[in-house]
């Protein structure tokens, strides 16, 4: 679906692209109100947009929509970028673009969340993006929560009530086309086999004496020795390593 020729009626075969150089002096030119350098910029850069929303294929949206969300994200960075900043263009427009398809995706998402959660959320977002202009790093959340002179559990609340659920199926690792999921590194620890040896190793060490409870919990427990333990509890080191033994023995058996 996303190897296709045309996406939102645009040949992605011929898209124009442009040099470093030739950015430069067009977004100079859009600063002064040239609409149709800001024209010629946003169409040279749909080849970025387009990288951008193949990383998230494995969504299932629309590539088309995605696409035109992309574009919003490109015009938005278009607009606000400086050009006195030693940054080149697209290191600014793609973490542009990606939030701008982000947003798409939490406000169209199958997990409903209230508005005023949702208003939330994005306020401590835009402050978080101006505390790290402003001081060079990022804030923790009882500073976002101070600044907004909210709660700090209603920030936590509402940071992650936006995270976008992920798929199962979502690709963690790949190579040579052995791709790893995160149904993969999934384990359950409720099978039978598991939560049947519990009980019957419960049932095991309530048969043991008490001699035989306490040795093993002083040795793998607190983790003594059987030197310490036999001080401990006035035997010599060889019988308690017989009892530690014994009840191992009859552990396993």
């Amino acid at each position: 679906m996303y190897n296709k020729v045309s996406i939102c009626g645009v040949d992605t075969a011929s898209l124009p692209s442009l040099k470093e150089e030739e950015k430069e002096k067009l977004l100079i030119s859009v600063k002064k109100g040239d609409k149709k350098a800001r024209e010629r910029l946003v169409n040279c850069n749909l080849r970025l947009v387009l990288s951008v929303v193949k990383k998230f294929s494995m969504r299932g949206e629309n590539p088309d929509d995605l696409f035109q969300v992309g574009c919003v994200g490109l015009i938005k960075s278009i607009d606000n970028f400086d050009v006195s900043q030693n940054v080149k263009f697209s290191t600014y427009a793609v973490p542009m673009i990606i939030g701008e398809i982000r947003r798409y995706l939490r406000d169209n998402n199958s997990v409903r969340v209230s508005r005023s959660i949702k208003d939330t959320a994005y306020h401590a977002m835009r402050t978080k993006e101006k505390f790290i202009n402003d001081y060079g790093r990022e804030p923790t959340v009882s500073e976002i929560a101070n600044i907004m002179n909210a709660k700090r559990e209603d920030i936590v609340i509402a940071l992650e009530s936006i995270v976008e659920p992920i798929s199962i199926y979502e690709p963690v690792f790949s190579d040579s086309g052995d791709t790893v999921y995160i149904l993969d590194q999934l384990g359950d620890k409720n099978d039978d086999r598991c939560w049947l040896e519990e009980i019957f190793l419960k049932e095991t060490i309530k048969s043991l004496s008490l001699r035989e409870k306490s040795i093993l919990n002083k040795r793998f427990i607190e983790g003594k020795t059987q030197t310490e333990v036999s001080k401990e509890i006035g035997i010599s080191q060889a019988q308690v390593s017989r009892i530690e033994k014994c009840a191992i023995n009859k552990i396993k058996s």
